[in-house]
């Protein structure tokens, strides 16, 4: 009897990987839901913290904190997801996704921050 897994559509595909490479990508998986979870801490502790800045500036930086969380979050599932499928398929790995964009948006809500700090 064939033990089904999920996602079926990604473990249908090819064959069994080295379990080490498997491992490996599960904690990549993991590094990206922590970063999803940082992000997601930001956004509340500008709120929580109440920092001495103009209003404005903070929702508009927690703001980018949760829409970098969550697309971190969604990063974590599909970078699994296409890493998992290339390593059944002994193919190249995918490219880094939407890491750059992430990297973008921190420096966008730090820089938030900082303007609201001096205005």
């Amino acid at each position: 009897m064939t033990r089904r897994r999920f996602p079926d559509r990604v473990y249908r595909e090819g064959a069994e990987p080295d379990p080490r490479f498997s491992l490996a990508n599960e904690r990549t998986f993991l590094a990206w839901l922590r970063t999803a979870l940082a992000m997601y801490a930001a956004a509340f502790a500008l709120e929580a913290l109440s920092l001495p800045e103009a209003v404005g500036w903070r929702i508009a930086a927690a703001a980018v904190f949760l829409l970098l969380g969550t697309l971190a979050a969604v990063q974590a599932w599909f970078g699994w997801s296409a890493a998992e499928k290339a390593l059944r398929r002994s193919a190249p790995l995918p490219g880094l996704g939407v890491g750059g964009v992430i990297v973008i948006g921190i420096v966008v809500a730090a820089g938030l921050v900082t303007i609201g700090m001096f205005v």
